[in-house]
């Protein structure tokens, strides 16, 4: 029979409390909103990274080539890859997909309004999911009709809304050439999309990138770039390097995050303030828990002098504690779960709780946690909790069984 841990029920479920019963309750509270804060914490912070990362790799794509240039205009110099280096490039570990595209500046006037615009040209080749995930009114570009498509555009809802443009409806988009000048051409509003990154909605219209070809006289297979997209965003940085080493030495490989630095050095500070609230919530609960397990101890001290009185050893008392102890912290523990779960389940289902997309990129607080994370987190607080309640155990063995039962 194990004593200890039968004691320790004994005197956590049936035993009488006086005045350790509150700060029992608010130690067990501690622990909860502890992990409960975590919890929320961490999918609170993976969640918005997610989201965030999650646009600019759909639209830029993970990986850029691009002719090496001191050029640092809307056009960059063409470029052509062949057949056989596309597809040493999809070869590369960790690649899913090369993108080809080009893009050309151009102002739209219409309606008495004159918006300038980069006209970002894709084609059949370019996998449209995450432009159709954005999609607000309308369709993707259609290239199975390549004269159609080439008249189809894609209008942010922001310059859309700017110019009282409708999916449908027809306009002048002047494109600027480097010699001569600007170049009109007609087109219909196939859809009206909406990233909620103001650089891209305020900047961008999507067409066809047989038109840009046209206007700049390009050769057929001539692109401004390739987008690389990877399965593991993870491994950036590595599958660059190899990207890097597999495209002829005039091209350039450059990652999102070099490309856009300002955005992922933003992302990554938060990783700081999660890790400072991680710590702050840790600390909490550990000091309460040392508070509870001592106020115990002081409340069992004629317990504990009785036990000593007829022979029984520090270390079993001291299991005694911590078994009690462990009891706290796991109804701690399972009811902050159940607290922050719950807050999660409720966010994640209704978007209630909501951001201004102009500052942070999504309209709502976007959430996202495994079960693994969450089970890390649990074994981690309890082992610290249980590892620190280890010090004022010791001060059973400084309790003298006279003075104890005398107090009794």
């Amino acid at each position: 029979m194990n004593f200890p841990y039968f004691l320790a029920r004994r005197i956590a479920i049936d035993g009488k409390r006086t005045f350790s019963g509150l700060i029992v309750r608010v130690a067990v509270g501690a622990i909860a909103l502890g992990i409960a804060a975590m919890m929320l914490s961490i999918a609170v912070l993976k969640g918005f990274k997610g989201e965030v990362t999650a646009k600019q790799r759909g639209f830029f794509g993970d990986i850029t080539l691009s002719n090496y240039d001191l050029n640092s205009s809307y056009e960059p110099a063409p470029i052509e890859l062949t057949p056989a280096e596309i597809s040493e490039l999809r070869a590369v570990p960790g690649v899913t997909d090369v993108r080809h595209f080009a893009t050309k500046a151009g102002i739209i006037n219409v309606n008495n309004e004159v918006e300038g615009v980069l006209f970002k040209g894709i084609d059949s080749s370019y996998n449209q999911r995450f432009l159709a995930g954005t999609l607000v009114a309308g369709l993707p570009i259609d290239f199975a009709d390549s004269a159609k498509a080439i008249t189809q555009v894609l209008l942010s809802q922001h310059t859309a809304n700017r110019l009282q443009l409708a999916v449908g409806d027809d306009f002048i988009l002047y494109f600027v050439q480097l010699e001569g000048r600007p170049r009109p051409r007609k087109f219909e509003i196939a859809g009206i999309f909406h990233t909620g990154v103001e650089e891209l909605d305020n900047t961008y219209v999507v067409g066809a990138l047989s038109l840009v070809r046209r206007l700049n006289n390009w050769e057929t297979g001539t692109v401004g770039g390739y987008e690389v997209a990877i399965d593991d965003f993870d491994k950036l940085e590595s599958i660059t390097e190899v990207v890097r080493t597999q495209v002829p030495l005039t091209v350039d490989a450059i990652s999102v995050r070099d490309q856009l630095p300002e955005i992922f050095q933003w992302l990554d500070l938060l990783d700081v303030n999660t890790v400072i609230i991680l710590i702050l919530m840790v600390v909490v609960a550990v000091v309460n828990m040392v508070s509870a397990l001592l106020i115990i101890i002081l409340e069992r001290t004629s317990m504990i002098g009785i036990l000593k009185a007829l022979g029984y050893g520090e270390a079993g008392m001291r299991k005694v504690f911590l078994y009690q102890a462990a009891y706290l912290i796991g109804l701690g523990l399972l009811l902050g779960n159940l607290l922050g779960y719950g807050l999660y389940w409720f966010q994640r289902e209704t978007h209630y709780f909501k951001l201004d997309e102009a500052s942070y990129y999504v309209s709502y607080i976007p959430l996202d946690i495994n079960l693994f994370e969450v089970i890390l987190l649990n074994v981690g607080i309890a082992g610290i909790a249980l590892a620190v309640l280890l010090i004022p155990s010791y001060l059973i063995g400084r309790i003298s069984p006279i003075k104890a039962i005398r107090f009794q």
